[in-house]
């Protein structure tokens, strides 16, 4: 079998979907912009890079988008229409349907089954849009997410159907095509990501850490920013830190903006917010971006795992730490209520609450054995939700799915996983 994803980032969320089938023999193709990371027996094929969308006019803010995105789409289907013309015609495409990459695919190919990774979808209100109390998404606002959402409408409408890594994600999609959209994530593999009593972590500074030795709160996220609640994480930290002079702080992410605005006037938000907070220097450790090796040493060292988002994606940084026995103190937003129930795997506290944030910190750090049922939990919800093995297996059913209907360009129907 000849499987061919498309992402402009890379393998990305296809990466151990794609190195399962190039391990059991099947070709995979990769058609990309850039590659994050190479995959052994795999090919990439790089088409050019479109540049980004312009801004400059009232009509330009609306159009800038879906122009992109649709040279995009122009890029993808040139490279495949090159592919058929040298007789590398893949069995089935896989590809993130958000940058208009998967739009124009069955017109090329129109026999070969395509399925759609379904991410997000913009909405002017139940999600991120409109979430901060600041947040008043004007008209002209609304247009545009409705906008960005034109790629998406137009591949979905074509491709023979879709899955999305949660509940909560499918959800946002309209009602009409939800029922084409499976529920399947692409996993954790608990192997790699699990409790280990005996974990350390050496700093820079000489300094080793083991759990509880010193009392160690982490917080990780792309960017240290306002979708992944940093701002209330590091206010809640603050508080927290004069209770427990022992305690150390972990922040660890870029000092970009993934998501969102940067500050006013510009730069990182960490250098922003720490003009105005009173925090020991010494026990706030700011490393960056970590390998994910260290990412698992300080889930598993870790006292308190914070873990705050706007309802947007589900990070797998929170699953991995679940799956490595963290408490994980999480926002009490729609992505985290799928994966965490308060009291149960995790505890659960309001978004922009950092008092509440600063009780649940202190509660963990004052009595960290009351917790360790609620460690033992996280890491059983993502065992039995979450397991890589598992998560493959969905998702190759749904390629076996696509694959039983050669020639379709109706919309496959999938059951939710």
């Amino acid at each position: 079998m000849h499987v061919a994803f498309v992402h402009r980032r890379g393998f990305c969320q296809f990466a151990a979907l794609a190195s399962h089938l190039a391990q059991t023999g099947n070709e995979v193709t990769l058609v990309t912009e850039t590659v994050d990371q190479r995959i052994p027996a795999t090919r990439v094929v790089r088409h050019r890079a479109e540049p980004g969308p312009q801004a400059n006019s009232q009509m330009g803010r609306h159009l800038g988008v879906p122009d992109h995105h649709v040279r995009i789409g122009h890029r993808v289907a040139e490279t495949f229409d090159a592919m058929a013309r040298q007789g590398q015609v893949p069995d089935v495409i896989v590809g993130h349907i958000g940058w208009g990459g998967m739009t124009f695919v069955k017109d090329v190919l129109p026999n070969v089954p395509a399925l759609g990774y379904c991410e997000f979808f913009y909405r002017a209100e139940g999600a991120d849009i409109g979430f901060a109390p600041d947040d008043k998404p004007d008209q002209d606002t609304r247009k545009r997410l409705r906008l960005r959402n034109m790629s998406q409408l137009l591949t979905l409408d074509a491709i023979d159907g879709g899955f999305s890594p949660t509940q909560w994600q499918r959800s946002l999609y309209p009602a009409e095509h939800r029922a084409r959209i499976a529920v399947c994530h692409e996993g954790v593999d608990t192997r790699v990501f699990r409790p280990d009593p005996s974990a350390s972590l050496k700093l820079p500074d000489g300094r080793v850490l083991k759990a509880g030795d010193p009392p160690i709160v982490t917080f990780v996220a792309r960017d240290l920013e306002p979708y992944r609640g940093f701002p209330q994480a590091l206010e809640a930290a603050a508080k927290v830190a004069k209770r427990h002079p022992d305690a150390l702080f972990v922040f660890v992410g870029g000092d970009g903006v993934s998501y969102g605005a940067p500050p006013p006037g510009g730069g990182s938000w960490k250098d922003y917010l720490l003009q105005s907070l009173n925090i020991p220097a010494d026990r706030f450790l700011f490393p960056g971006v970590v390998p994910h090796g260290v990412l698992k040493q300080l889930f598993q060292i870790s006292t308190a795992h914070i873990y705050l988002t706007y309802p947007f994606v589900l990070s797998w940084s929170v699953l991995e730490a679940m799956a490595c026995g963290a408490l994980v103190i999480g926002s009490d937003t729609a992505p985290m209520q799928e994966v965490l129930s308060s009291g149960r795997n995790g505890l659960l506290v309001p978004f922009f609450d950092t008092d509440a944030l600063a009780e649940a910190i202190s509660g963990a750090l004052q009595q960290p054995e009351k917790y360790s049922d609620l460690r033992a939990a996280a890491r059983r919800t993502v065992e039995q939700r979450f397991r890589l093995g598992d998560c493959i297996a969905r998702q190759m059913t749904l390629l076996d799915k696509a694959m039983g209907t050669p020639g379709s360009t109706q919309i496959l129907r999938v059951s939710s996983a």
